[in-house]
């Protein structure tokens, strides 16, 4: 069935909570942030964890690296708060039924921040076991400051025009 004939959907906003209760329902989805100031995308899989979203990586990648504190310019104790890093990142995941094209799609925007604390870490890395075989020692938690979602349900797209 191909879009032009499959039967008419609408969209139907979902509020906050709807939005992360449908989160902790998928493991992937997709993390979105700035490469080079260019836009890069990286397929991961996630926890919704105390309202934030977790996710693992590998040490050395790009988002390991923007989600890291950076080198503070002069000692932390003459600038309190220097190596805090604020860095925006969103984050999408979905269920759409490819033949029906309908289902749900989130995206959450908000900061995000590596987790450093070691026995954080180490709950992040019992909650969530890389999806791939690859060594993925770090965690990064996305604190949701703007969190959007619709539901595609059947229906007309266009409510019906009145005949006047």
């Amino acid at each position: 069935m191909s879009d032009t004939t499959a039967p008419p959907r609408r969209r139907v906003e979902l509020t906050r909570a709807e939005s992360l209760r449908l989160l902790r329902t998928v493991s992937l989805g997709r993390v979105v942030f700035t490469r080079r100031a260019l836009p890069a995308i990286r397929p991961v899989n996630h926890v919704v964890d105390g309202g934030h979203i977790v996710i693992r990586t590998r040490g050395g990648s790009s988002l390991a690296g923007l989600a890291a504190p950076a080198a503070p310019a002069v000692s932390p104790s003459q600038l309190p708060g220097a190596a805090a890093r604020r860095v925006v990142v969103a984050y999408e995941a979905d269920a759409i039924d490819p033949v029906t094209h309908l289902g749900w799609s989130v995206v959450v925007t908000g900061y995000c921040a590596l987790v450093t604390d070691p026995a954080e870490l180490a709950r992040c890395a019992a909650l969530l076991t890389p999806w791939w075989d690859e060594r993925m020692d770090y965690a990064v938690r996305i604190r949701p400051s703007l969190v959007t979602g619709v539901r595609l349900v059947p229906g007309c797209p266009h409510p019906p025009v009145a005949a006047r």
